[in-house]
């Protein structure tokens, strides 16, 4: 890829029949790490956005939306969400945002392909601040092993994979939820990248089908990111408490709370109207 180049994100796999295009300043990093293939590039509307094989996974311009929600949703949820867990997030966003809800005491990190904490490091600086917490622990290796080792341990598990299709692929099936669900404390709770209802509702109504197997209480959210396909993603989250409101958050924040943390996308009320899906989708969901 030439400088003034287009990136298009095609995947007949994913979302067939369409792409998202953006223009191209300049390819800051090209590489095949162990498990997938890892381009940065620095676009002209967007910033720095990182691609792994092929597919956008964030960008400077609106990754904050995506990671404020993924992390905000389920704290806000918990009660007393004092230690956390996240699976993947390579890049620090995730991170960067747990660390700052007030409950939080103690962040463990688990993500097999280092390559992408390193590059975040040197390529997205705004992103992988989040690494620099004393709250923070990260493990570089595979989630699924590190969970059956921490049975009961979690109040909040937070898996920030990539799309369905790779490494990141068994983060979707019902295994993987039960393991989940084994890690938590009583009354945990998790919340999962959930793709997008426009692009693939059978994949949303399945993986929510295997997180009911499991937990009482399911729900599905939404977020506006522009970078995204369809310019929505949506999270599923779940709590092993049969009395979780998902869509009343027990920790309210003020404006100046709010502000203090830096939050530019999660709000209380951004939360609450999160759950309220477009009547199509919640009828084939629900």
């Amino acid at each position: 890829m030439d400088s003034s180049e287009w990136f298009s994100e095609i995947s007949d796999q994913l979302w067939p029949g369409q792409c998202f295009s953006l223009k191209v300043k300049k390819v800051l990093h090209e590489e095949r790490s162990k498990y997938q293939d890892i381009k940065i590039l620095d676009t002209y509307t967007y910033g720095t956005v990182l691609v792994l094989d092929g597919i956008i996974q964030c960008t400077e311009r609106d990754e904050f939306a995506y990671q404020e929600m993924i992390a905000f949703l389920p704290l806000c949820c918990h009660p007393n969400p004092k230690k956390v867990l996240i699976v993947g997030g390579g890049d620090g966003g995730v991170a960067r945002e747990v660390v700052k809800h007030p409950m939080v005491d103690e962040v463990h990190q688990v993500e097999i392909d280092n390559r992408v904490v390193e590059l975040s490091k040197t390529y997205l600086p705004f992103m992988a601040c989040g690494f620099d917490s004393p709250k923070l622990k990260l493990t570089i290796g595979d989630g699924f092993e590190y969970m059956k080792q921490r049975e009961g341990e979690f109040d909040v598990i937070i898996t920030d994979s990539s799309d369905p299709i790779g490494p990141a692929e068994s983060l979707f099936n019902e295994s993987y939820f039960g393991l989940a669900k084994k890690a938590l404390k009583p009354n945990g709770i998790i919340c999962s990248q959930g793709g997008s209802f426009w692009v693939d509702k059978t994949l949303v109504k399945d993986t929510l089908n295997h997180i009911r197997k499991h937990f009482p209480v399911t729900g599905y959210a939404l977020a506006s990111v522009p970078s995204y396909p369809s310019g929505q993603i949506g999270y599923f989250i779940a709590s092993l408490n049969e009395d979780t409101k998902l869509n009343e958050p027990t920790k309210t924040f003020t404006d100046e709370e709010i502000d203090r943390m830096k939050l530019r996308y999660y709000t209380t009320e951004i939360h609450r109207s999160a759950f309220t899906l477009p009547r199509f989708a919640a009828k084939f969901l629900y």
